[in-house]
């Protein structure tokens, strides 16, 4: 039985179907050079319209998981290079452990900023230092990260140059910390104008808005980042792990 899609998502519908194809051919389900589907069936097995499995079709081919055949449908190509970002071991270091060239800049040096009022940033309304970086695969723009960290617990972060410097690194050789945990929130947002350039993206193109608060043991949200993911050059997981047999991990 094919899996069900959730109406109810805020994720659109080609998207999960899109996500749900990827899953597929990593599994193997689609080996490389296999035609998937034709999108009247994948319409007919997912109770949608055939203009969706379109979308969720050219979705995968600018991820470089499919090329179009004319006449002959839709083939799996070998998949692109998949990138864990979101464990707490630093972007540099996902990237590494990813197999993935990255090379990463400054787009804001590190400054003390005022934090405009952002229900969702724990730094709203206070002093805070901020950042940004820019991540280039194969000199192509991939993720724009935005970071807030606390004055308090980062004395002296503007002295210290991160122009292709890890800064987990950093952090923990500097200031001798290591984050314990993190929460995340996941969501798709149109680029704006000011992002899409950055990341040579069209305005209004779907990116994955992943919104990240780093602890400390004993202090939360000392780190607060926003990373903004071109999903249609590189694709971005998590790996999830069983809890401890003590129970479940602190959030």
């Amino acid at each position: 039985m094919a899996a069900a899609l959730n109406p109810q998502s805020p994720l659109p519908l080609y998207h999960q179907l899109a996500d749900l194809l990827f899953q597929r051919i990593r599994a193997g389900e689609y080996p490389a050079g296999t035609r998937i589907p034709s999108e009247p069936e994948l319409a007919r097995t997912f109770g949608i319209g055939r203009p969706t499995v379109r979308h969720a079709t050219d979705l995968l081919v600018r991820r470089q998981c499919l090329e179009r055949r004319r006449g002959s449908g839709s083939f799996v190509v070998e998949p692109p290079d998949q990138v864990d970002l979101f464990s707490l071991g630093g972007t540099l270091a996902s990237f590494e452990r990813g197999g993935v060239a990255a090379r990463t800049a400054l787009v804001h040096r590190t400054r003390r900023i005022h934090v405009d009022p952002d229900p969702e940033n724990p730094f709203s309304g206070r002093d805070a230092w901020f950042l940004a970086r820019l991540s280039r695969v194969r000199g192509k723009p991939v993720l724009l990260e935005e970071l807030t960290l606390d004055l308090e617990f980062f004395p002296g972060l503007d002295r210290h140059s991160l122009a292709g410097r890890s800064l987990s690194q950093l952090v923990h050789e500097v200031y001798h910390l290591r984050p314990e945990a993190a929460d995340q929130d996941f969501r798709v947002i149109p680029a704006d104008v000011q992002r899409a350039e950055r990341l040579a993206c069209p305005d209004r193109e779907p990116l994955l808005l992943v919104k990240r608060r780093l602890h400390l043991p004993g202090a939360r949200n000392v780190i607060f980042s926003e990373l903004w993911c071109r999903t249609d050059q590189l694709v971005f997981s998590q790996t999830l792990s069983s809890p401890s047999p003590g129970g479940l991990p602190h959030a």
